[in-house]
Formats: structure tokens, C-alpha cells, sequence
């Protein structure tokens, strides 16, 4: 495991200032009129992935066609800010900084921009684990930066920007264009949660914590519009969440879990999977002793303060990670313990 020179981490945390800075308009944003019964309408166009949808700002008027000057106006001025982005992406990815697919930036700027992340979606799963690259300066092996899967979390209890999305994850992917289709669940009955790409073995995975009683049922999400399969000890995971930048298109701004509770969190879910998913639990174990060893050489609060969190969690959770620790790298193991046994 190689650090990434400072020069790109450097451009990194300058394009992640850059993103969270960005002005409320974007590229894919046009305006036109139109004739109805011969009166003058002014339309928005905004194109999100390959599709454009036109949406009616009314009659013309002297004060509407201010309006469209003055976000004109914005628009001309964002326009640098996402070029200087998009350099930024170009030199990064050229540093060695870590870079998703295409075929998962184009889905992270499509959830992006109908405003998945700002109403709480959570990226989890290695394309988090990818994202943690950038932000603790380390390049992982290639072989855990591979996945042909996208896990998205979301709980009603996050605080968020806004209180909801303006469409359900599904309607956005499907006006996407990227051809994505809803896998049945078992029971008709029962609604989906995964969503897999036409032709390809992307799959995009919705979940929830499970809270209260067991139970597989679906949850439905207000916040983003969706359903959700529940899974237990997900709110550990979810309760520290931070923004962060994926280096592609002009920057593309996420929420991720906070790196040391994820790295814990994949102990107790290496332990959790059935007897058919062992190869999945060896790539939780391999991360999450990757991300361990960085984290306790330069950010070792960080897992104290996930360690904390844990001990408040259930029973069951901490005896899972404690058998989950006897499978990584002793010197690590001993001192998450000894953490965990601290009842200072």
C-alpha cells in the first residue's frame, strides 16, 4: 500500500473546497419559449444523464424574464468554476488519485444531481471504500478497488441539506437513459430494492437499518422516495456520515460513512454473511484491515471515538467484532482490543 504524493492530495482537498463552494446551477440547464394559444410560455430544460425534460416557468412576463436573466447571469459564472473542476479531475486522476468507472460516474452524477445525496443517500460499500483512498492520501491494491455493485443507504433519522429528494431513486434511474430496470423480489407482493443495468452486471442496492423487531420487509424511505431492504447494525454505519468528492466529470459530491466505523462496521458484516458468501467476506476483512492500518498510524482517534460508538451499540454487534478482529493482522487486533476494553 503506497501513499499518493502530496501533490494530489493537496488537489484533492482543493477540488473537495471547490465542490462544496459550487453556485446552485450546473451545466444542463437551458431555457425556451413556446406559443400556447398564442401566448408566449417560457420553459426550464435541464438534462440529467441522456434524457431532457422541460419544465414551464409560466407566462411570459417583464419580471420572469428578470429571473431568467439574473440565473443566466449565474450560470455564465459557474461555467468557470466547472471548468476549473474539471482540471482539477484531469490532474488528480493523472496523479494517481483513485477514479471510478464510467459506468459508476455516470450513475453518481445522475443521483447527484436529482439530489439523492442532499437528501440523505449514503454511499456504502467499496465505492466508499474507493472514496477513502482520496481522502486519507493511500492508494489501495487494484484488486479492492474493483466492484460491479453500488450500495446506497438512507435513514429517515439523518439530518439533512433538504428534507427530501424531488423524485424516487427509481423514476431517476430509469429517465437516466442508462437502462435500468427493477430485480423482482421473490414475493410479487413484495416491492424491489435492487436495480440492476440492462446487459451488464451493475446492480444498485438499496438499504435502511433494520430497527426494532427482525424482519426482511421493505422499508419506504420519505427522505429519497424509495424502498429499502432493512439490515441490522446499519445505524452504527449511518450515525457519522461526512461529504466527499468523487474524482470525476467536474467533482462529484457524496456522503460517505465515516472511514473508521466503516472499517469496524465490515468486521461485524464479515461475520454476518451466510456460508456462500466467504469470498465477499474476505474483501470486508481485507478493507477493513487496510483501513485500520491507516487510520491507527494517522488518525487514531478516529477509532477511538468508533470505538466508543460500538461499545454502545448491542450485545450481539460487539461480540461480532470482536470475532471478527481475530481474523485480521494481530498487531491490529490487539489494538482495536485493547480499545474496546478500555473503560476509560
Amino acid at each position: 500500500m503506497k501513499k499518493t504524493p502530496e501533490s494530489t492530495t493537496l488537489l484533492y482537498s482543493e477540488l473537495q473546497q471547490q465542490c462544496v463552494a459550487i453556485l446552485p446551477v450546473d451545466k444542463g440547464v437551458s431555457y425556451s419559449t413556446k406559443k400556447v394559444n398564442g401566448h408566449k410560455y417560457w420553459y426550464l430544460e435541464l438534462t440529467v444523464g441522456n434524457r431532457t425534460k422541460a419544465m414551464s416557468l409560466g407566462p411570459d412576463s417583464d419580471e420572469l424574464r428578470q429571473q431568467i436573466e439574473t440565473q443566466k447571469k449565474l450560470v455564465e459564472q459557474s461555467k468557470e468554476s466547472v471548468a476549473n473542476r474539471q482540471r482539477l479531475v484531469a490532474m488528480l486522476a493523472k496523479g494517481g488519485a483513485a477514479c471510478p468507472s464510467v459506468t459508476e460516474a455516470r450513475v453518481l452524477e445522475v443521483l447527484e444531481r436529482a439530489g439523492i445525496f442532499l437528501a440523505g443517500g449514503v454511499i456504502i460499500g467499496s465505492n466508499a471504500f474507493v472514496t477513502y483512498s482520496n481522502l486519507l492520501g493511500v492508494q489501495w491494491p487494484s484488486a479492492m478497488m474493483k466492484t460491479q455493485d453500488m450500495d446506497i443507504a438512507g435513514a429517515s433519522h439523518i439530518p439533512v441539506a433538504v428534507s427530501r429528494s424531488d423524485k424516487p431513486i427509481v423514476d431517476v434511474l430509469k429517465e437516466s437513459g442508462m437502462s435500468f430496470f427493477a430485480v423482482p423480489a421473490l414475493s410479487p407482493k413484495t416491492p424491489s430494492t435492487m436495480y440492476r443495468l440492462h446487459n451488464q452486471e451493475y446492480l444498485i442496492d438499496l438499504v435502511t437499518p433494520m430497527l426494532g423487531a427482525t424482519s426482511s420487509r421493505p422499508v419506504f424511505l420519505k427522505n429519497i422516495k424509495t424502498f429499502a431492504e432493512p439490515l441490522r447494525f446499519l445505524d452504527y454505519l449511518l450515525e457519522d456520515i461526512m461529504p466527499a468528492v468523487v474524482v470525476a466529470k467536474a467533482g462529484i459530491m457524496i456522503n460517505v460513512p465515516d472511514p473508521a466505523r466503516f472499517a469496524l462496521h465490515k468486521l461485524v458484516v464479515a461475520i454476518r454473511r451466510p456460508p456462500h458468501q466467504q469470498l465477499k467476506a474476505e474483501k470486508d476483512r481485507t478493507q477493513s484491515e487496510l483501513l485500520l492500518t491507516v487510520l491507527l498510524e494517522t488518525r487514531p482517534g478516529d477509532v477511538l471515538l468508533a470505538m466508543d460508538a460500538a461499545k454502545t451499540m448491542p450485545s450481539k454487534f460487539i461480540q461480532q467484532l470482536r470475532e471478527g478482529l481475530n481474523y485480521i493482522d494481530d498487531d491490529i487486533k490487539n489494538a482495536c482490543l485493547s480499545l474496546l476494553d478500555n473503560d476509560s
